[in-house]
């Protein structure tokens, strides 16, 4: 079918865009101020697409990922910060992700909790090394299919759709700091670092599969419906993301935040969401933990290699060396000398006695602020004649990257200032 061959890499960022620091807190969002901040999975959608398809196109025009392009036309400085920024956001996602894929599988099977972490990453990096990453994902996004289980749940339960309507469409904003910190997490687990490097590079990886010449130019000769086709690409993905959002908050606004719960401190208190599900089952509290294990086990180890996956490009393009997940292990040992390095660092995080929901949220805070430098860079990127020649972006693509750069530097902002006030 036309539509699933031309899926690819928007596809998979968008869903790895639902890592477990996603799905911890749209949680954690629900849980604390129920509807209060929906309207950030509709308004986030133009922001995201525009940011992705930027970064699509730059890799898909130029035949480089975004560390390449930046090495090419800006200083070295600009480079090291660049790079230095997505490579200790990412590491420490990495380390988030790994806690949390251990903490559900604990749900399942009661074992030791540094026990599966480390399992968790050995796995991935055997994977990762080893196995095409395109040949597992395709198996992983099955598993993504548990995150149905919210809307499920959602039209399960006598739902207020008046108010959830207007409070998707009508901003709610509170000058607090607990408001802004997760706001500042929830577009910062959206409108992520890791998502810039790692599209643009696997747009490139995409023109290597189907053996695209470079032209005069030295920049590849792209078919006559490249581009467009990776705008439904990315258009998908993005949007597939941003529902999963607005179902988990809505569900976890209606089951935890109506009946008093207003903390997630650990896995188990975030799959309560998912009891009304299965709460004429037997056992139903367990099947409901196992439904959201499921979910996060499965996006998990979908999302860690690409977070560990666009570190290493932007480190490989940055140092010249071969890179690419199509290469093996011989052809490309710096790259893959990236993913084993920063998944290990992420690993040792897990032992610093950090309660593994709590670091999901403070990741994506992280990951909000380290956006903000990155995202002027490719809005200048896509503004350049000299770098994208025909392909830089209309005037709608640089207003809605510059607007996402203005919104995230102003949560970013607000959240210094509440601290210290």
């Amino acid at each position: 079918m036309w539509l699933l061959r031309l899926l690819g890499p928007g596809l998979i960022t968008g869903a790895a865009d639902d890592d477990p620091s996603g799905i911890a807190t749209y949680s954690q969002t629900g849980a604390q101020f129920g509807f209060g901040q929906l309207w950030t999975a509709f308004y986030q959608i133009p922001l995201l697409l525009a940011v992705q398809e930027c970064c699509a196109r730059i890799g898909s025009v130029t035949g480089k990922g975004l560390a390449g392009v930046i090495k090419q036309h800006y200083s070295r400085k600009v480079l090291t910060a660049m790079v230095g920024l997505v490579v200790v956001a990412n590491t420490i996602n990495i380390g988030a992700d790994l806690g949390a894929v251990a903490a559900a599988s604990q749900l399942v099977v009661n074992a030791p909790l540094w026990m599966y972490t480390v399992f968790v990453a050995g796995l991935v990096v055997t994977l990762e090394v080893l196995v095409s990453y395109r040949s597992y994902a395709k198996a992983l996004k099955w598993l993504a299919l548990a995150l149905l289980a919210y809307p499920a749940t959602t039209f399960m339960v006598a739902e207020p759709w008046g108010r959830i309507l207007y409070a998707t469409f009508v901003p709610h904003v509170e000058f607090s700091f607990a408001f802004l910190f997760i706001v500042t997490g929830v577009f910062g687990t959206s409108i992520s670092p890791y998502m810039f490097f790692w599209q643009a590079s696997e747009e490139v990886e995409e023109e290597i599969s189907l053996g695209l010449k470079n032209g005069a130019d030295g920049q590849p000769v792209l078919p006559k419906n490249f581009i467009s086709e990776m705008r439904i690409d990315t258009s998908i993905g993005m949007v597939a993301a941003e529902l999963a959002q607005w179902f988990i908050i809505i569900t976890t606004g209606s089951v935890l935040f109506s009946h008093g719960i207003k903390n997630i401190a650990t896995a188990a208190d975030a799959a309560k969401a998912l009891e009304p599900l299965v709460h004429s089952f037997p056992n139903s509290g367990q099947l409901a933990r196992d439904l959201f294990s499921v979910g996060v086990i499965g996006l998990g180890l979908l999302g860690i290699p690409v977070l560990a996956g666009s570190a290493a490009y932007a480190l490989a393009e940055a140092f010249d060396w071969r890179e690419g997940l199509s290469r093996k292990f011989m052809e490309a040992r710096g790259f893959y000398g990236v993913i084993i390095v920063s998944t290990g660092v992420g690993l040792l995080l897990n032992f610093v006695g950090i309660n593994p929901i709590k670091a999901l949220v403070f990741t994506a805070v992280f990951n909000g602020i380290a956006a903000v430098p990155l995202l002027f860079m490719i809005a200048r990127i896509n503004a350049s004649r000299e770098i994208l020649g025909p392909n830089r972006g209309g005037i709608l693509s640089r207003w809605l990257v510059w607007v996402t750069f203005g919104v995230m530097a102003m949560c970013a902002l607000g959240l210094f200032a509440t601290l210290l006030a």
